[in-house]
């Protein structure tokens, strides 16, 4: 039953009617609104005091709502009900006391709404009890519920505004919560004029603008105070008609939305965005600016808007620098500005003459920009879009400011679309976005063709896009689409309807799947490779052994005939060009048709002129006719010669600007018309690719690499490759086969081009792709000297660290220090270094295991001690070894003397000074002498230690009564001096001795001594003890405890590894070249960006403690191996010691979370930031003594004083200032409304860390239309609740492209500062390398050359290593290419580019230039690297720095592996294809090119040579062997052993076995560990089957790269960040590789099978084998490695439950709605759709591909017994019988199973057997008739097989045709054996060695060998539970 609602409230309905929808709309299933509840609840006291006691009630209903334990909820129901009461009102004047019940009655009344809307039906235990409670309280006051008063926001406004004054937050929160109702429903006009309520309430994001805020301490830093005012100065500025009436504006960007229609939260965004970039420039200008003027905004006094008055008050001696302006114009205006001197049209930013309004009109342009930024949505990954809207509007933006009147209307001008509300958004990113989407939705998830739909490349270059016009006119060819899509964003009719048959197409570059690309992009190196190739093979076919006969004119002219070649290369070139570029012809200016039309004439000239003109002169003979030996012979000029002369003359200016590249890069980028003309024939014009070259040093560096690599290169190709195979190709040129075994289909071929071709071929390819390896040795020797001169490695060990530590100050204090405090902080530096820094690692260890460096001289003593004990006698020798030690030198140095110190205080009586100074005499002279062994002796050293030790203890503690302790102590110790150590003691003794008189008493009865040493109480003390507590002796007793008990010891050295190399690692960056840290008030401001779709955020109860193999992530942390952080083991139990029992789930959540690849972790990370930042403020400000102190009691210090910012509010300000975190949760909006658990860890996150912010996609539905209204929203948390802050409408979805940059363009808007640092979600940081980011930041204001540097790289550090072996390979892998392989890329090659690791952009310059990554679907998929490609083609410049890192994790499994491997290989295809590679390969200069290339595409293009050249080589084998012309061959030219086959298959094997990932690694693991760990460590690598691993992920990157560019395909493959190791089943494996790697496997074993079978030139089986080993490797390796690292791949019980999911997986009927992974025949066609949406030059490649499946066929039918040695092409032509007659008998078995399976199941069995029988009768007579044999049977089982696989792939590529026909099913059928044999003959094996319990325990140990070296437990992690049990 519902509550009802009085009678007498009722007329309160329409007011709560009135209330934000927003506000009260329930939330969704399993989410409570918990604080607002909460807040309405609190408000329902009758005082507002007790608010803080109501919220519990209200958090009681919310335990109600939750659904908690029953005795919960009876606990707080009773506290619900205590807590209603009304307090008693203390006493207060008479306004209040009318005041707050009102404001209570309110508060209860909006209480009330809230639950009424949370639970409606008061279906919820407790809720029904809740409501009534407050309705009785509501009638009991009836006295203020009569009507809404119009005083009531005013009342709530006063109490908010006084609780808020006196830190009453709860309470304050509440009333906002009310007023926020109130405001709402009653509307602003209730209120009084001239109080603005947005001071009230607004919700800011760093900066509180609003009136209340101006007392914060960022608010009251001057730069801050300077850039407010700047921004807020509204002088003179024209108001607009509807402004007029109002007032005006407050600020520059009010009055910019009043003009143009922005959105409020944009404006509200961009305009602290402004004043942080003014504020932080600003006050980094050297020299400063003054402060002493005053502010123009000093006079504006505009009475209605009383924050003006506030900032005009608090800015009155603030004015912002114009330096400050001029150089954020710059970086912002910039790219505008060039982008209109590229286009011949003046810039329209105009400014005034005035002087005093220049700043304000710059601001103006600044803000008019950011503007149409903040609002372009997916617009902004179109830099040149906006530089056109910015164009017009600017142009308006000048015609407002001036006043100008048009000449039309004869008013004053207006902005063409208005000041209406959001008319930017709808008028002019609203219609340009309709064209993105439209477009987008033309790609159809990727498997359109890239020539069909424009992507945002292509509409961002479009020609002219000034013919839109400013009104943009609709019906221009730019918004016209080829057809609609099937749903439009809008009800709107699309304007594409109207002018379909006028689509404009692509623009400049068309993506043409075809492996042409790469010739087309990299011409120059191809064009290179061929000619010296022709050079080498002139050169060794003459046998040219010298120089000088290169001077023959016969060899000379030979030589020369490369320009014949080159001439047909360009042809081809300038033809691909034409018909790449052929479909964009529409977009094509006539300059550009004409250039290409020029180009292929002058082409074909020259392909025509050169060959006629050489056989001109061969035919002539005008040479040989001379005599070689004579002048005229030698210098024989041939009219060829002198073609080639004119020829080559076209290349001498390309070759003069090589060396000169200012000159380059100013033909390029200047407008002057000679210049534009050599630019255009050269490339075309465009405005992105030009000016790229580099400084002429580092064209020197990376042309002397060059040099040097292809001189090696070419010595060893032409000595190895080439020239060996010379001999071999004339003799068997001259050889003349007659017979073949086969029917030769083209006898007429002469010289055997067959047999030449397949030797060559491999060879061939082996050339080409053997750079690569060359490219590898010298990145790696080159990039290890790099290394090592820059310090990389330097301290590698603790040892090392404490080897150095004397050093560390220093160079600490140079780098880390700002340059200004460092003479202050000299003195407590190393104190600070010590106590701070250097622990922050070992943290990790537990609090009775810290780790500290000052200890180092403190364990030195213990040694020394030990040292002098054993080296008794040998007193020389013991100097030298304590002296080579500095700190134990100090160590013995400082005991001594403290010990002498304090007995000096400690002894106070005459007798006992005199002893203990004759001890310390003779201890000096015998130091002094050299004779303290002679005269001491030191057995009993450590025993005199330890009585010193227990005596300084008690000296510590200082306690009265310890006294006697102490005097037996000494007693002690002057004992052992004198009487066991001393050698002449006796001295002393008798001082002793004559000191104890004998005296008696009266009566003489009694005789005594007197007291004995050290106890003598008569004549006064003779000691002083307790000690004075005052003065330095404390710390003087203090530090001799520590060095006489402190003993060095392992435990010392933290056991923790991760702590252990990040400490090393800090100690060496130190010595690494860093930039000199700035303050933190000057350094350079930064955000960092993560963008989060799914993944997890914390680990959940469940998942912690169940896991579906039975080893849940708790366990495996607690008793596995250590994922991430090394000890793991130990760092759970320091966890259980620090909390012990009371550990609650929550700590146990974030505890495993932060060791997972988790949000919260990479959170966790980056907010070390904030934290470091905070830190490093405080040591800049304070001095020596504060340091000291430290900031908490500074900061309580402080909090005695009134009127005083605190000091960690003031640090925090610089925080926010400096620093911000922004998660793009891209679904944040949907898990809300879905009651996703993830909503409530990422706002914990938010509580966590303040200063986090969540930008997110909001969809919400219109009640009254179809249409959805998306939106870009920003949330901080507050009261555990996320909470607005802005709001920024979107025209449409805006993840249209690729999600993850579609992802973060929408919240880079929400990004502040300078720099960007883009971090993924496997990613970790540390807080000792957050300390560098001030130095690394500078990087951007340090000079590097040519160009400054856009995206600063950072090094990773791989923090999953040891989950497995693999992961091992990953890491080394990963280590290895972001060290030593992008150190080289950056420096000297100069082309490192961006590639997803957490580099830092320059935000200001990708801000204006298209974001930090590129979005259009498909092409773009490697996303990140196309940020980089965009930096690079607009002249930025990529660095890479090592002396800071960012921890990163990698995927463990091999599945996982596997799955990134190939989405890394689509994603280079598709780089393959696209413009940007095109153009970086165009406009490099050649050997940059060169760089490029082998460090990007041509890494994949050469994995896949690889792969082909093995192909090619055993084909070109099986050709020889089957066709009979390697028996002639040997029969006749004994042509066997040929070296440069070996050579080649040697080469390739380097590449196979993953040597080309290895040499780097093995080089950097010896920069970074020494020679001997990474010899050690590489051997056990290979003990690790790390080459089987390279192998298999060799093929992985094959078959993706060729696979993707032939047919498409590329998309995102998600491969989990779970980091517990699982057993993947069989079936698992076969859908993953089948296609990849089985399927290639097996054809490499029937290959090698056959050529095995006829083999003639290796008689021996060692001799095959070696010609023969990698292609054997290579073959099982990819057959079965999937199994070989798959854990509990060997154990029985898992090899049964495979067997049965697989047959279940083959059995299974396929069809609409089956997944892939439940069904064969799913699966089958999901792994060959890629073939349906192919384009047909690929198709047709395809089946040419296919076509080698005939071979076996072709050549084995002619080797049977059967044929009879008949060689007619009939026999091959009958063969073809037996693939008709199994087809046939399939056919007709189907059928037959169709008719009579289900009710003629007897007769269907009877007819298998009837054809089984006559299959064996057949075999039968043709075994008698035509002598069959069993070989026979073997051979066409080798013959047909290939065949029927060819005939598969063939219909799969024509299915669209016949995939209708009765043909079908029975290749489906065939199709299912084919896999269901192959599957079989896996899993044989398998089963077998399982059979067999030591292969599994091998299995184990070679996949975790880590964790048997620290002898955990494995199998009952791998063992689990079984899925049948």
């Amino acid at each position: 039953m519902v509550v009802p609602i009085p009678k007498r409230l009722l007329h309160i309905v329409p007011w709560t009617r009135s209330f934000p929808r927003r506000a009260l709309a329930p939330p969704g299933p399993g989410i409570v609104d918990a604080p607002a509840v909460a807040a309405a609840s609190a408000a329902t006291t009758a005082d507002v005091e007790g608010a803080a006691a109501a919220a519990a009630a209200a958090a009681a209903v919310v335990v109600f709502i939750g659904g908690v334990r029953r005795g919960a909820l009876r606990q707080r129901e009773a506290a619900a009900d205590a807590r209603l009461r009304d307090p008693p009102l203390p006493p207060r004047r008479q306004s209040d006391r009318e005041r707050v019940p009102r404001a209570a009655y309110l508060c209860r009344f909006h209480a009330f709404e809230k639950a009424h809307m949370m639970d409606p039906h008061s279906s919820v235990r407790g809720v029904r009890q809740f409501k009534t409670a407050l309705l009785q309280r509501l009638e009991q006051k009836s006295l203020y519920q009569s009507g809404r008063k119009k005083n009531d926001a005013r009342e709530l406004k006063s109490l908010y505004e006084k609780k808020k004054s006196v830190n009453a937050h709860e309470v304050a929160s509440v009333l906002l919560e009310a007023l926020r109702a109130v405001v709402s429903g009653a509307g602003l006009e209730n209120f009084a004029a001239g109080e603005d309520m947005s001071g009230l309430y607004s919700r800011y994001n760093i900066l509180p603008l609003h009136s209340s805020g101006g007392q914060q301490a960022i608010m009251l830093l001057p730069e801050i105070k300077a850039a407010v005012s700047a921004v807020y100065n509204v002088r003179g500025l024209p108001l607009a008609n509807d402004d007029e009436e109002t007032g005006g504006h407050r600020d520059l960007f009010e009055w910019l939305e009043s003009w143009f229609g922005f959105q409020k939260g944009n404006v509200a965004n961009q305009r602290e965005h402004l004043i942080l970039l003014l504020a932080n420039i600003h006050v980094r200008l050297n020299p400063k600016p003054s402060m002493s003027k005053v502010s123009p905004a000093g006079i504006l006094l505009f009475s209605s808007f009383f924050l003006i008055i506030s900032l005009t008050v608090v800015c009155l001696f603030c004015q912002l620098d114009d330096r400050a302006v001029n150089e954020l114009m710059v970086k912002i205006l910039k790219n505008y500005v060039t982008w209109c001197k590229f286009l011949g049209r003046k810039s329209n930013i105009w400014l005034p003459s005035i002087k005093q309004e220049v700043q304000q009109h710059k601001i103006l342009y600044i803000a008019l920009y950011l503007l149409i930024w903040g609002e372009a949505s997916n617009l902004r990954l179109m830099p040149e879009c906006i530089c056109y809207i910015f164009h017009h509007m600017a142009y308006e933006l000048y015609g407002v400011l001036s006043g100008a009147v048009s000449l039309n209307t004869r008013e004053k001008v207006r902005p063409a679309y208005g000041g209406d509300c959001e008319s930017f958004l709808k008028n002019v990113v609203t219609p340009i976005y309709k064209v993105i989407y439209e477009e987008a939705q033309k790609n159809k998830n990727g498997v359109s063709d890239h020539s069909k739909w424009r992507n945002y490349d292509d509409l961002n270059e479009s020609v002219d896009c000034f013919k839109l016009g400013w009104p943009m006119r609709l019906d221009n060819e730019f918004f016209c689409t080829s057809s609609s899509p099937n749903q439009s964003i809008n009800s709107q009719v699309s304007a594409t309807t109207a002018c379909q048959q006028k689509w404009l197409g692509k623009t400049n570059f068309i993506e043409i799947r075809s492996f042409w690309h790469l010739f087309r992009s990299f011409d120059r190196m191809w064009t290179f490779f061929v000619l010296a190739i022709q050079v080498m093979i002139i050169l060794a076919w003459h046998d040219v052994e010298t120089p000088l006969r290169l001077l023959d004119p016969i060899i000379f002219e030979d030589v020369l005939s490369i320009f014949i070649t080159n001439a047909v290369l360009r042809l081809v070139q300038v033809t691909l060009d034409i018909a790449f570029t052929w479909k964009a012809k529409r977009t094509m200016s006539f300059n550009q048709q004409l250039r290409f039309a020029v180009k292929l004439f002058i082409a074909a000239i020259w392909a025509v002129t050169l060959p006629v003109s050489y056989a001109s002169s061969q035919k002539g003979s005008f040479c040989s006719t001379k005599q070689p030996n004579s002048i005229i012979g030698i210098f024989c000029l041939s009219p060829y010669m002198i073609v080639v002369a004119i020829y080559l003359i076209s290349n001498v200016i390309g070759m003069a600007l090589f060396f000169v590249p200012a000159v380059s890069n100013f033909l390029e980028t200047s407008n002057w018309k000679i210049c534009k003309v050599l630019s255009w024939w050269s490339q075309p014009r465009l405005y992105v690719g030009r000016g790229m070259q580099e400084g002429q040093t580092s064209l020197l560096k990376y042309t002397v690499f060059w040099v040097f690599l292809l001189s090696s290169k070419f010595i060893f190709s032409y000595h190895f490759e080439i020239k060996p195979l010379v001999v071999p190709t004339k003799e068997i040129m001259n050889v003349n086969i007659n017979g073949y075994d086969w029917h030769e289909l083209f006898p007429q071929v002469k010289s055997n081009a067959g047999a030449i071709l397949a030797v060559w071929a491999p060879i061939i390819l082996v050339y080409f792709m053997d750079t690569q390896i060359w490219y590898s040795i010298f990145c790696t020797i080159f990039g290890g000297i790099y290394g090592i001169v820059h310090h990389l490695g330097e301290i590698r060990t603790m040892g090392m660290v404490r080897t150095r530590f004397h050093t560390l100050p220093s160079v600490f204090n140079a780098s880390l220090v700002p340059q200004s405090s460092t003479k202050e902080k000299k003195k407590t530096l190393k104190s600070f270094l010590e106590n701070k820094l250097f622990k922050i690692c070992s943290s990790l260890e537990s609090n009775n295991q810290q780790f500290s460096f000052g200890g180092l001289d403190k364990q030195q003593f213990s040694t020394a001690v030990n040292m002098a004990k054993d080296l008794a006698g040998n007193y020389d020798h013991l100097c030298r070894k304590i002296k080579k030690d500095d700190y134990m030198f100090c160590a013995v140095k400082e005991c001594y003397d403290l010990l002498r110190n304090i007995f000096k205080v400690l002894i106070i009586g005459d007798l006992e000074k005199r002893v203990v100074g004759a001890i310390f005499k003779e201890i000096d002279k015998s130091i002094y002498e050299s004779s303290l062994f002679v005269n001491f002796t030191t057995v009993e050293l450590p025993n005199l230690r330890n009585k010193f030790a227990q005596l300084i203890e008690l000296l510590y503690e200082n306690k009265q009564a310890n006294k006697d302790k102490v005097i037996i102590l000494l007693q002690d110790i002057i004992e052992i001096l004198i009487k066991d150590m001393m050698v002449d003691g006796g001295r002393i003794l008798d001082v002793i001795n004559s000191s104890q008189m004998v005296n008696c008493d009266d009566d003489n009865l009694f005789t005594y001594y007197n007291p004995q040493l050290f106890a003598s109480n008569v004549s006064g003390f003779t000691i002083r003890f307790p000690l004075p507590d005052k003065g330095p002796l404390k710390e003087q007793v203090k530090r001799l405890y520590l060095l006489l008990t402190t003993k060095e010891n392992a435990m010392d050295i933290p056991t923790n590894l991760e702590a252990r190399q990040r400490i090393s690692f800090f100690a060496t960056s130190l010595f690494m070249d860093m930039p000199v840290a700035p303050s933190v008030r000057n350094m350079l401001s930064f955000s960092v960006m993560t963008p989060y779709f799914m993944e997890e955020v914390n680990f959940s109860e469940e998942e912690l403690h169940l896991s579906p193999d039975g080893a849940s992530i708790l366990s495996y942390m607690q008793k596995f191996i250590q994922p991430f952080l090394s000890c793991l083991i130990a760092e759970w139990k320091n966890f259980l010691e620090r909390l012990g029992p009371k550990a609650t789930n929550e700590e146990i959540r974030y505890w495993a979370s932060f060791r997972g690849q988790t949000l919260s972790r990479t959170v966790r990370g980056m907010m070390y930031y904030r934290k470091a930042l905070k830190l490093q403020a405080f040591l800049d400000r304070a001095s020596d003594q504060e340091i000291c102190k430290g900031h908490i009691a500074i900061e309580q210090g402080q909090s005695k004083k009134k009127g005083q910012q605190s000091l960690s509010a003031q640090l925090d300000a610089l925080a926010d200032m400096k620093f911000t975190y922004v998660l793009s949760c891209q679904m944040y909006g949907e898990q809300k409304s879905s009651g996703d658990p993830r909503v409530k860890d990422i706002i914990d996150l938010m509580m966590r860390y303040p200063s986090l912010r969540v930008a997110y996609i909001e969809e919400e539905e219109l009640a009254d239309t179809p249409c959805k209204v998306y939106s870009s929203v920003l949330v901080k948390a507050e009261n555990n609740l996320d909470q607005e802050i802005y709001r920024i409408k979107l025209p449409g979805p805006p993840i249209i492209g690729e999600g993850k940059p579609e992802n973060q363009n929408h919240a880079i808007i929400f990004t502040r500062g300078d720099a960007l640092q883009t971090i993924d979600m496997n990613q970790d940081n540390y807080l000792e390398e957050a300390y560098k980011m001030r130095n690394v930041l500078q990087e951007f204001v340090r000079h590097h050359g040519e160009h400054a540097p856009t995206i600063l790289g950072l090094r990773e550090h791989i923090f999953t290593g040891s989950v497995s072996s693999l992961a091992a390979f990953m890491s080394y892998q990963e280590t290895s290419f972001v060290t030593i392989g992008q150190r080289f890329l950056a420096n000297p090659l100069r082309v490192r580019f961006h590639y997803g690791h957490p580099d830092l952009f320059d935000r200001l310059f990708h801000l204006a230039r298209g974001g930090i990554s590129k979005a259009s679907k498909t092409i773009n998929l490697s996303e990140d690297v196309f940020a980089g490609y965009n930096s690079t083609l607009r002249r930025g410049s990529v660095t890479y720095n090592e002396y800071i890192q960012v921890g990163k994790g990698r995927d463990v499994g091999l599945n996982q592996i596997s799955q990134f491997e190939a989405k890394v290989a689509n994603g280079n295809s598709e780089q393959t294809i696209s413009r940007d590679i095109y153009r970086l390969g165009r406009r490099f200069d050649f050997f940059r090119m060169l760089s490029c290339y082998f460090s990007t595409v041509g890494f994949y293009f050469n994995s896949l040579i690889s792969i082909v050249g093995v192909y090619i080589f055993l084909y070109g084998q099986l050709y020889l062997v089957l066709s009979g012309v390697e028996k002639a061959l040997l029969t006749e030219a004994r042509a066997q052993n040929m070296k440069s086959l070996e050579t080649a298959l040697a080469s390739q094997s380097f590449l196979q076995l993953g040597l080309l990932t290895g040499l780097p690694m093995v080089m950097e693991l010896c920069l970074e560990k020494g020679f001997r760990t990474a010899l050690t460590d590489f051997i056990l690598m290979q003990l690790q089957l790390a080459s089987v691993f390279f192998t298999f992920s060799l093929g992985t990157k094959a078959h993706y790269f060729g696979r993707t560019i032939l047919h498409g395909g590329a998309k995102y493959r998600p491969t989990g960040r779970k980091f517990v190791v699982f057993h993947a089943s069989f079936t698992e494996n076969y859908r993953l590789y089948s296609r990849s790697h089985f399927v290639k496997g097996f054809e490499l074993i029937f290959l090698l099978v056959i050529y095995n079978l006829f083999r003639k030139s290796y008689q021996s089986n060692m001799a095959y084998l070696m010609v023969t080993y990698s292609t054997w490797f290579m073959a099982v390796t990819w057959l079965f490695t999937p199994f070989l690292f798959n854990p509990s791949g060997f154990q029985w019980r898992k090899i049964v439950e495979d067997w049965v999911e697989w047959n279940r997986w083959m059995s299974n009927q396929g069809g609409i709605g089956v997944q892939p992974d439940k069904s064969w025949e799913s699966w089958w066609d999901a792994e060959h759709a890629h073939l349906r949406h192919s384009v047909v030059s690929s198709r047709v490649l395809e089946v040419l591909l296919s076509l080698r499946f005939f071979i076996y066929q072709y050549g084995l039918v002619y080797h049977l017994d059967i044929s009879q040695q008949n060689k007619n092409f009939v026999v091959y032509v009958l063969s073809w019988l037996v693939i008709v007659a199994i087809v046939a008998l399939v056919k007709i078995v189907n059928e037959a199973r169709r008719r009579l399976s289900t009710d003629y199941h007897l007769a269907f069995r009877l007819f298998k057997l009837l054809m089984f029988l006559g299959v064996i009768t057949c075999l039968i007579i043709l075994s008698n008739l035509c002598k069959l044999s069993l070989m026979d049977l073997i051979m066409c089982c080798l013959a047909f097989i290939p065949t029927g696989w060819g005939l598969l792939l063939i219909v799969q590529v024509l299915r669209p045709m016949i995939e209708d026909y009765a043909i079908w099913e029975p290749i489906q059928v065939i199709a299912h054996a084919y896999d269901y044999g192959m599957g079989s003959v896996l899993f044989a094996p398998i089963a077998a060695l399982a059979w067999m319990p030591v292969i599994s325990a091998i299995q184990t140990r070679v996949l975790f060998n880590q964790a048997f070296s620290r002898q955990l437990q494995i199998q009952p992690i791998l063992a689990g539970k079984s899925k049948y049990r």
